[in-house]
């Protein structure tokens, strides 16, 4: 391991409430921030079981990056890689936070860090200057990182040779997996595999069958399962997903190929199956299950600002706020423990803890498929989905055999698979030619209003359907759907005016999920099959 080095100051991250954090082993923050410990040489997440260091002998960093760019390997009684994403990354909306979305999806392993600067819209130099200046790491740190967490899940859950696993993982030479593997985790690639017979990790299950990865995917708890449950069954595409005793599958195009996925939700994780044409597709579309689940959301913090339950016992500890800061609301950063558990339903609002905002997998996917559901029930969105889908996607293998079509594919032959009005039925083709075209660009490194003012100028899309989309594509968490017929109904129900919301800021996207929830709980479509047969959107 090569010598400590000086770590840079990161302002957002108060000392004193990072190590009383640490000092609680509070688990809430694991991949929030990072904690390097001079004497050992390690950095660990929050909740590690190891004593607690001495103050003199830690500093807090953002990212693991970060550490290990100061010269620090991975605990491996914690494994600091294994815990949640930081939700930060979608609060914030800073070029920073971008780019650690593209990050995660693996745009470097892709176009490099020119394709990143340029998605981005900024030089090689600058972008590398902000972030190093921001998370204590350049975009390639910060790539090598991911790439390192990679290949120890591929080693972990498969049996592929080490060579292949190098290639997969994005690195570029076999020596190099290796030294990185060893800097990281101070082993090396194989020992880490065999250790895992001996003592299996809290994120990998033992490998098993051959081209099927299995993983745990954490959670920050609370989460409420049977939201995601329903939202996931009631807009199942036939063809193209499936729900089904709990479990929801899917395909999905993906970088290098498409994937199949099986995923149900656990007691502390979400168990997901996943069948890769390419396993160079592991890392993105790991972070696009987790995009869509909303799985590295901060529940508490969340439901704290919204006034949803009331804690056992009140430490006095808060989230992070609108700008990314970890702090209490009086001006001190400092981060509340999760020994403070949501006890009760009945305080504040009366909404379910731990309601999560859906996200997508794929951005023109969701945008076609909400113009497509436009002033209709979701039921009947879904047979005129399933049509598109059966006429114009891709036949593959496996319990879903289509893939969602593409753009070109839309906009080429949409019109004579679609029914309805003949506007709209042109609206979705139109909207289709822009993403094939490159005019309309979604991934999740665009700014909020960038993209709603792009959506806003597609013929056929509204002020609902901007929001939608650009709430579920970007996980923007503060997007209220004002407009939304059911979130209306829910916001009468609660006694909410939706016109006074500011106080509930940068939270109002899970606002508007609990709303939508309320009403929908009312009607009584929660515990229907099919659910929400009712309920429609209006632009």
């Amino acid at each position: 391991m090569g010598a400590i080095v000086e770590l840079v100051t990161i302002t957002a991250l108060d000392f004193e409430g990072c190590y009383r954090a640490v000092s609680t082993r509070d688990s809430r923050f694991d991949g929030q921030f990072f904690t390097a410990v001079r004497t050992t040489g390690i950095y660990c997440r929050p909740s590690c079981p190891a004593i607690t260091p001495k103050r003199v002998n830690v500093s807090f960093l953002p990212t693991a990056a970060a550490a290990q760019q100061a010269g620090y390997r991975a605990c491996r009684r914690c494994l600091p890689d294994a815990a949640p994403g930081s939700p930060l990354w979608n609060v914030r909306a800073d070029l920073a936070a971008r780019a650690m979305r593209l990050i995660g999806d693996g745009m470097i392993e892709r176009g490099g860090v020119p394709g990143l600067a340029a998605t981005l819209g900024y030089s090689q130099r600058q972008l590398t200057r902000v972030l190093t200046t921001e998370l204590g790491a350049g975009p390639l740190a910060l790539a090598r990182a991911h790439r390192a967490h990679t290949a120890r899940l591929l080693i972990q859950t498969t049996e592929m040779p080490m060579s292949d696993i190098a290639f997969a993982a994005g690195f570029a030479s076999i020596r190099q997996f290796n030294d990185t593997v060893r800097e990281v985790f101070a082993v090396s690639p194989t020992t880490m595999r065999t250790e895992l017979r001996r003592s299996p990790r809290a994120d990998v299950v033992a490998p098993g069958t051959p081209g099927l990865l299995t993983l745990r995917l954490p959670y920050r708890e609370p989460l409420d399962t049977g939201w995601l449950s329903w939202f996931l069954s009631a807009h199942a595409v036939p063809g193209m997903e499936l729900w089904e005793d709990g479990v929801y599958t899917r395909s999905l195009r993906t970088p290098h190929g498409h994937a199949t996925i099986r995923l149900s939700f656990q007691p502390g994780h979400v168990r997901a199956e996943l069948a890769l044409r390419d396993m160079r597709d592991l890392a993105p579309t790991v972070a696009r299950v987790r995009h869509l689940l909303d799985l590295d959301a901060d529940p508490m913090g969340i439901d704290g600002a919204l006034g949803i339950g009331r804690p056992e016992r009140d430490l006095g500890y808060r989230s992070v706020d609108s700008t990314g800061h970890i702090g209490n609301g009086s001006g001190d950063a400092t981060p509340y423990s999760g020994t403070a558990a949501v006890a009760s339903t009945s305080a504040g609002l009366g909404f379910t803890p731990g309601i999560r905002v859906p996200g997508c997998l794929e951005g023109s996917e969701l945008l076609l498929c909400t113009m497509i559901g436009q002033q209709i029930s979701v039921r009947a969105a879904g047979t005129h989905i399933a049509r598109l889908v059966d006429a114009l996607g891709e036949r593959i293998d496996g319990p879903v055999p289509r893939l969602f079509p593409t753009a070109e594919a839309v906009a080429e032959h949409g019109a004579e698979v679609l029914t309805g009005p003949a506007r709209r039925v042109a609206a979705i083709a139109s909207a289709a030619r822009a993403i094939a075209d490159g005019e309309l660009v979604l991934h999740s490194g665009r700014i909020a209003d960038d993209l709603r003012r792009d959506l806003l100028a597609l013929d056929g899309v509204g002020p609902w359907t901007a929001d939608y989309v650009t709430m579920r594509s970007l996980a923007d968490p503060d997007i209220l759907l004002a407009t939304d017929l059911v979130v209306r109904q829910g916001a009468a129900r609660a006694g909410i005016d939706l016109d006074n919301t500011t106080r509930w800021a940068p939270w109002r996207s899970y606002l508007s999920m609990h709303l939508w929830k309320t009403a929908l709980e009312h009607r009584g479509a929660l515990v229907r099959e099919p659910a929400l047969q009712e309920a429609k959107h209006h632009d």
